[in-house]
């Protein structure tokens, strides 16, 4: 969903799903900025290209974020996913406001973090393709709590509901509240790493 338009009625539906549900509603919709010529002095200090290249230094494990909704299971490929708290038990990832998974998980108002193993890179890299059935061929059962597609042969998942939505910059950053986990012992995670995916080397 592109534009100013798209973007406010993304945070509108999740703002009207927060509040059934009785949550806090940390997103409302954006107002419409004020167009105007940007000036030399007011050019972002960090080119874009340059901000990528060392930020990929940080390495990094790999997740497929999962929903379901009343046309199926929905999900996208996220790096941008952290525990962020204890008591109460909470999660986030973050998302570009220009995804077109967004919106369905939005308004499922839960979802499902697969955290990736060392051999799904190819998985995570359909799941990084907009617009493809990306679930063709994908063998998933319901999450225990919320019905989330909890992907097969992932080593851990974190089943959650959508309890915030705060707005960061191009971004979203969704906080969960977990609701559901589990993890295998054994296996190693997937990492990604400067562009490439990696494994972990003890």
């Amino acid at each position: 969903m592109g534009g100013v338009m798209g973007h406010a009625g993304m945070a509108a539906t999740v703002v009207r799903h927060l509040r059934a549900a009785g949550s806090p509603t940390a997103v409302e919709p954006l107002p419409r900025p004020v167009l105007r010529a940007v000036r030399e002095d007011e050019r972002p200090p960090v080119d874009a290209a340059e901000f990528r290249r060392v930020l990929g230094h940080f390495a990094s494990g790999v997740t497929i974020v999962t929903a379901l909704d009343a046309d199926g299971p929905a999900g996208f490929a996220c790096q941008s996913f952290a525990s962020l708290s204890l008591d109460p038990p909470l999660v986030a990832f973050m998302v570009a406001r220009t995804s077109t998974t967004w919106p369905r998980i939005a308004g499922a108002g839960t979802f499902c973090v697969n955290v990736l193993g060392a051999g799904q890179g190819e998985l995570c890299r359909a799941f990084a393709v907009s617009g493809a059935d990306k679930f063709a061929g994908v063998s998933w059962d319901p999450a225990p709590a919320t019905g989330s597609p909890r992907l097969a042969g992932a080593p851990a998942w974190i089943d959650c509901t959508i309890t915030t939505v705060h707005t960061g910059g191009d971004h979203l950053i969704v906080v969960g509240r977990v609701e559901g986990l589990g993890a295998s012992d054994s296996g190693e995670p997937l990492l990604f790493h400067r562009g490439r995916f990696g494994r972990f080397t003890p």
